[in-house]
């Protein structure tokens, strides 16, 4: 994992902020010891999660959307470090393996105009070298037995956990994307609006459920392409269930469970699905926070949950007074998977 900036001890300790007769999770979640083999530790550690961040924005300019997910993970980490840790979450369930190392790639996609076509193909190739460096992470998280919870970035790293996971199992996985948008367009070069349609296409996506897509940012090519695979991809509408209310959303969590449950399952989520939450597609219109956090919790609770994505998420477009609040969601949600997924060993 040589573009792996590991998280140290001394990174963690400058995050936390103590205080006296409290526990935070920054004082109890493990870190790579200097010089560690950073498999064997993994493979070693007593952690079941490992948290892993990916700070760019690279395929949302690929997609005209707008850049900012990169600070996303900085965001998240602080606010994880700062936790409680008590009966209800223990932070030595988490391992931070740390960042995946895309400062060249930054670099260079700060220097491409994307309102030139074919300059969009050049931020398509940068796209295709993180989706390998993402890939082969995942793969070697998951082989480890652990459970990845992948933070920041755009939507393209679904396709990087997507075949990073069924590359490790050896046989291609389901999805569950809670998403205004289906990410599910055509193979037109890589970007954050495609990575499910690239992993569906190459084998290593069996069944994808999309849940919530709003009905008027869906284009007619991506429905008719969804109607076609109708037995593999499945979705539901944020308009039917808050809408209209044709459908109830504890039964469309019931539907979207039976859909991918049947194998282990990538659990995604993007940000840009809530109201209000700085994201490269923000929206005034969504499920609230409460809502994504039930979904969680529903799907969590599943031992074919083999990871969680959560993404979008731009702290740099927020109002600079609440920058720490996509931070602060972030916790949330992972705290909730954890709770919902973590299963006491038996000789504990």
């Amino acid at each position: 994992m040589e573009n792996l900036i590991p998280f140290t001890s001394s990174d963690l300790a400058k995050i936390t902020n103590h205080r006296s007769g409290e526990i935070k999770f920054g004082e109890k979640m493990l870190t790579f010891p200097k010089n560690a083999n950073i498999i064997k530790f993994l493979e070693e550690s007593e952690a079941k999660y490992v948290l892993f961040g990916i700070p760019e924005d690279i395929g949302v300019r690929a997609n005209l959307g707008r850049p900012g997910t990169r600070s996303a993970w900085e965001s998240a980490l602080k606010s994880i470090a700062n936790i409680q840790h008590n009966k209800f979450c223990k932070g030595n369930r988490i391992l931070i393996l740390g960042q995946l190392d895309v400062s060249a790639e930054m670099q260079q996609a700060d220097e491409i105009n994307t309102e030139n076509a074919e300059n969009r193909l050049q931020l398509s190739k940068l796209v295709e070298k993180l989706d390998k460096e993402v890939t082969h992470i995942i793969c070697n998280i998951v082989k480890a037995g652990k459970i990845p919870i992948i933070i920041g970035g755009g939507h393209n790293n679904a396709y990087g956990n997507i075949k990073g996971t069924a590359l490790a199992k050896g046989k291609s996985i389901n999805a569950i994307n809670f998403d205004a948008h289906s990410d599910f367009r055509i193979l037109e070069g890589r970007h954050s609006g495609n990575g499910f349609s690239y992993a569906y296409e190459e084998g290593f996506l069996k069944k994808y459920f999309i849940f919530g897509l709003h009905e008027s940012y869906t284009s007619k090519s991506v429905l008719d392409l969804i109607k076609k695979t109708e037995q593999r991809v499945k979705y539901n509408t944020y308009d039917s269930i808050k809408i209209t209310k044709e459908k109830s959303f504890e039964q469309e969590l019931i539907n979207g469970l039976n859909h991918v449950k049947t194998d282990y399952f990538g659990l995604e989520i993007d940000l840009d699905a809530l109201p209000n939450v700085a994201s490269s597609a923000m929206t005034l219109s969504g499920f609230s926070v409460e809502e994504v956090r039930h979904f969680i919790h529903y799907f969590g609770k599943s031992q074919n949950a083999a990871y969680l994505h959560i993404c979008e998420g731009a702290p740099d477009l927020a109002e600079a007074k609440n920058t720490h609040l996509i931070g602060k969601l972030i916790a949330y949600l992972v705290t909730d998977f954890i709770k919902a997924n973590y299963v006491e060993p038996e000789n504990s």
